[in-house]
């Protein structure tokens, strides 16, 4: 049951503290919390709660508010809570009227916001922050820009540059290999064996065998080598699939005498269906003497993994979700994430789209690399009135201009803005490994990164204007302080901060 509570923002200044003092109001989780658009979400999040039975459910700015600091100070969910609870300024943030001792919420209730703040409800949050901060730092720019610059720039076509590539978020698990996949599987199913033997014993006079000691020593056997050779591989394979099958016939014959899988949890009955799953991709791979196959499980514990192949120097395959993701005026956007490999150029129609409905206009150059010049997409931008980036398609000319070879370049430096903004969410935040576990809350914490990325760049802009100004601009909080700050300089000096 979600109730929503009559609760306007409350300003720094009546934020009530134990020790009778006052926020600053240039504190940094101030600010962005007067960036977030709180209350234009509460209602799509409320949807999530239908039943009127039981507790009352936490805040939407609460459990946002959450995650954002998670993410932004890079913590577990343990270490987060602790932060709130020691932080007047990080409870103020997340929407509390005053300062507490206690905790504010079990750890364990950041997972069920991860689920109940899907990844589509976090990209329309990143996107309509940027752009509600884009639009007063244009309508005031707009405000003083004489007669003749407003006519040029409403008979203007295109605008911008729109930056295009696609990332990997590798999940929190173990380098895969097929021997050491099996021997986990195997490891599994003896439990679920134990699991359903145990309410039999009078039933039953002896337990199926197992062979688990044989088959543990046979694994290292192999495992523990530096350097196994194929034949020993392929033949401590071998024996582990005549283990996992062996067993599998046992789970069917105790399944028969007992009224089913009734003895196994949820989490239990997935786990038998991955190692059988397992089992068979394994078995097909190994009499076929390949090393593909489709859909393949290289976890247990996250079975909805697949790998990536990337091509990249060190890692040319990784394992985690795929993103296809856009960088406009500065700002990174999620379009697309998927658990499967994908051609990101499918995606660059959509992309183009959606810059024009965010700005109006299609942009004036697409910045790609080479798997986004297709025929159709240069078609697609040919007609859009849209510069592509990179050579034409065809033999290279013999002799290349210095102008075209000085746009080349040009061209590659703004590029570079998106790689830099894949290094910063891999290295100062999350995106390099990603600790939640299921499907869905994954998804959410790859959103969150990148809106708390852009929730920063935003905090910088307005910090630095801020720092510049704040003699004659700081009687204006009570006046909303953000909107003031951006009128006050033009689109370009705002966007050099």
């Amino acid at each position: 049951m979600y109730r929503k509570v009559d609760n306007p923002p409350t300003p720094p200044s009546q934020f009530e503290l134990p020790f009778e003092g006052k926020l600053s109001q240039d504190n940094r989780w101030v600010i962005m919390a007067e960036l977030v658009p709180w209350s234009e979400f509460e209602a799509e999040y409320a949807e999530n709660f239908t039943s009127e039975m039981g507790a009352p459910a936490l805040p939407f700015r609460m459990a946002l508010g959450s995650l954002i600091i998670k993410e932004k100070l890079g913590t577990s969910d343990r270490e987060t809570v602790e932060q709130i609870k020691e932080n007047p300024y990080l409870q103020y943030f997340i929407g509390k009227k005053e300062y507490s001792n206690e905790a504010p919420f079990d750890p364990s209730l950041l997972v069920k916001f991860r689920e109940r703040i899907y990844v589509e409800l976090v990209q329309k949050i990143n996107q309509r922050m940027v752009e509600k901060s884009q639009s007063e730092i244009e309508s005031s720019s707009k405000k003083k820009a004489p007669d003749s610059e407003k006519k040029e720039t409403r008979e203007e076509s295109n605008k911008g540059k729109l930056i295009l590539d696609a990332t990997c978020a590798p999940a929190d698990i173990t380098y895969p290999n097929d021997l050491g996949l099996l021997n986990q599987a195997r490891i599994t199913i003896e439990k679920i064996i134990d699991i359903l033997y145990k309410p039999l014993k009078e039933q039953i006079e002896k337990k199926p065998k197992t062979y688990r000691n044989l088959a543990r020593k046979n694994y290292l056997k192999v495992a523990k080598k530096r350097r196994p050779s194929r034949k020993e591989i392929r033949k401590a394979i071998r024996k582990q699939l005549e283990y996992i099958k062996r067993n599998l016939g046992h789970i069917d014959k105790l399944t028969q005498t007992w009224s089913g899988l009734e003895a196994l949890n949820r989490a239990e009955y997935k786990s038998l269906l991955v190692v059988a799953e397992v089992y068979r991709q394994q078995s097909w791979m190994y009499e076929n003497k390949i090393q593909r196959i489709e859909n393949r499980i290289v976890s247990l514990s996250q079975p909805h993994i697949r790998p990536i192949v990337r091509g990249k120097a060190g890692t040319p395959v990784e394992f985690g979700a795929k993103l296809s993701v856009s960088l406009r005026d500065g700002y990174v956007f999620l379009d697309r994430i998927d658990w499967n490999n994908f051609n990101e150029s499918l995606d660059l129609k959509a992309q183009v789209e959606a810059f024009k409905e965010a700005r109006g206009v299609y942009p004036e150059s697409v910045h790609v690399d080479r798997i986004y010049r297709t025929r159709e997409n240069r078609a697609f931008c040919k007609e859009k009135g849209i510069r592509i980036s990179g050579p034409p398609l065809g033999r290279p000319p013999a002799h290349v201009s210095k102008e075209k070879k000085r746009q080349a370049q040009e061209d590659e430096r703004v590029r570079n803005a998106i790689e830099g903004k894949f290094g910063v969410a891999k290295r100062r935040f999350s995106l390099n490994r990603v600790m939640a576990k299921l499907p869905h809350t994954s998804q959410t914490a790859i959103a969150i990164t990148f809106l708390v990325m852009n929730l920063s760049s935003l905090l910088r802009q307005v910090l630095g204007i801020f720092l510049c100004f704040k003699p004659s601009l700081q009687l204006f909080w009570g006046q909303r302080l953000i909107p003031v700050i951006f009128g006050g300089l033009s689109r370009r000096k705002a966007h050099h901060f």
